[in-house]
């Protein structure tokens, strides 16, 4: 079992504060797997919400109170593992009786799930939890899995250095993760096929099944349309309102759909950035996908990335995924203006510098100014701007030309 160190990390950050973490994340990005990797530093007892006879542990609270005394000890003094809590009816309010009554129980929890726990969290865990969204491996961690001397070698060179240059091997990972993306289980598979037919399974096991409770029979065929189109929009706005029409669903009924797969973080949704409301073209969002692989296996193609017409999509979604390691949902935006000024994404960090990165599956011999930063960085406080490309490295400008690689390194500071 491979360590990710940064979410170790954030898990003890969060319980020097709170008494209950959740690490909240699609299926199969190895929320158990943290759980296991924090257990063995920190041992507790185990309960799985998906067993059917965990819902009469919690059916009272005496009745869940007894059995933890007699599984962890009479104090509740201890570290309780809650896998899948979702599943678990009345769950929040079990958890705030728990750690109430028994100041030194700690609580670590997964969910596959956003529907119900963030308002149940809001309403009943208030000040009590830290909730640590949990996504499938970064680039870094990919290599990591892959081969850990290799990732050790990758750590030792910075943004200025040419990677693929230095380590040839690193371009050759990175277009097998635009093409499987990085679910844990997949990326310790080896054999291409073999990925290929893991990804079905998780599509077909776990998608497909999860959603099956929240859609009704007579709009199945309609959501497997939807999911399918979505999947070629990667990178675009989503104009649901179109699609309802190409789906056959009702025009509400299409964005529940859409919010559904968002809480269950199949897919992310990016908001305009706008600091002239007038100038702003639209209030629609880009879609992106929380899995590559997962993305691809919807969209039915494995090809080789340099003949596929959607590699600068691929690219795209692999640099918002790189994000969001760094940066909160909250704080990645697009931006595009009525005169056609496009940027990929804007970030804004926590000190508020204002961050535009450009994205471009394509090799540049020397710099080029990109005419859309330099009129964003007029209007706008900009300190440093980038553009992700295949090869050139320049960092002699505000606007710095990085690898693909290096996107975790982003900051907003600096001339």
């Amino acid at each position: 079992m491979i360590d990710r160190e940064n979410y170790k990390e954030k898990i003890k950050k969060g319980f020097s504060v709170n008494p209950i973490v959740i690490l909240l994340g699609a299926r199969q990005v190895g929320k158990t797997s943290l759980m296991k990797i924090y257990s063995r530093e920190f041992p507790g007892f185990w309960i799985n919400g998906e067993n059917p006879d965990t819902m009469q542990l919690f059916s009272g609270f005496s009745i869940i109170e007894k059995y933890l005394k007699v599984n962890i000890n009479n104090k509740l003094s201890g570290l309780l593992f809650i896998d899948e809590f979702q599943y678990i009816d009345n769950i929040s309010v079990m958890l705030k009786l728990l750690t109430d009554k028994y100041p030194d129980l700690k609580i670590l929890c997964s969910g596959s799930s956003s529907l119900d726990i963030h308002q149940q969290v809001k309403e009943s865990l208030a000040g009590r939890v830290r909730i640590i969204p949990v996504y499938s491996l970064s680039f870094n961690e990919y290599v990591k899995f892959n081969d850990q001397t290799l990732y050790e070698n990758l750590q030792s060179y910075g943004i200025e250095d040419d990677i693929a240059v230095f380590l040839p091997e690193i371009p050759v990972f990175l277009k097998e993760y635009l093409l499987y993306g990085g679910l844990p289980k997949i990326v310790l598979t080896k054999d291409p096929y073999e990925k290929e037919e893991l990804l079905n399974d998780i599509y077909q096991t776990y998608l497909l099944r999860d959603v099956r409770q929240y859609v009704q029979n007579k709009d199945f065929v309609g959501f497997n349309k939807l999911i399918k189109i979505l999947s070629s929009q990667t990178g675009n706005l989503l104009n649901p309102n179109e699609i309802s029409k190409t789906v056959q669903l009702p025009y509400k009924t299409c964005v529940n759909y859409i919010h559904l797969l968002q809480q269950m973080f199949i897919i992310h949704l990016v908001s305009p950035f706008s600091t002239n409301k007038r100038n702003e073209i639209t209030k629609m969002k880009k879609i992106y996908f929380g899995d590559l692989g997962l993305r691809n296996i919807i969209y039915n193609s494995f090809n080789d990335i340099d003949i596929r017409t959607d590699k600068g999509s691929l690219l795209e979604n692999f640099v918002y995924l790189e994000l969001l390691k760094t940066f909160r949902s909250g704080q990645i935006f697009y931006y595009r203006t009525k005169d056609k000024t496009e940027i990929d994404f804007v970030v804004t960090d926590r000190k508020q510098n204002i961050i535009p990165v450009e994205v471009k599956y394509k090799k540049f011999d020397t710099p080029v100014n990109v005419r859309a930063i330099t009129e964003f960085a007029k209007a706008n406080r900009v300190k440093r701007s980038y553009i992700v490309n295949l090869n050139l490295i320049d960092t002699s400008n505000s606007q710095r030309f990085i690898q693909p690689y290096r996107v975790g390194e982003i900051t907003g500071e600096g001339k």
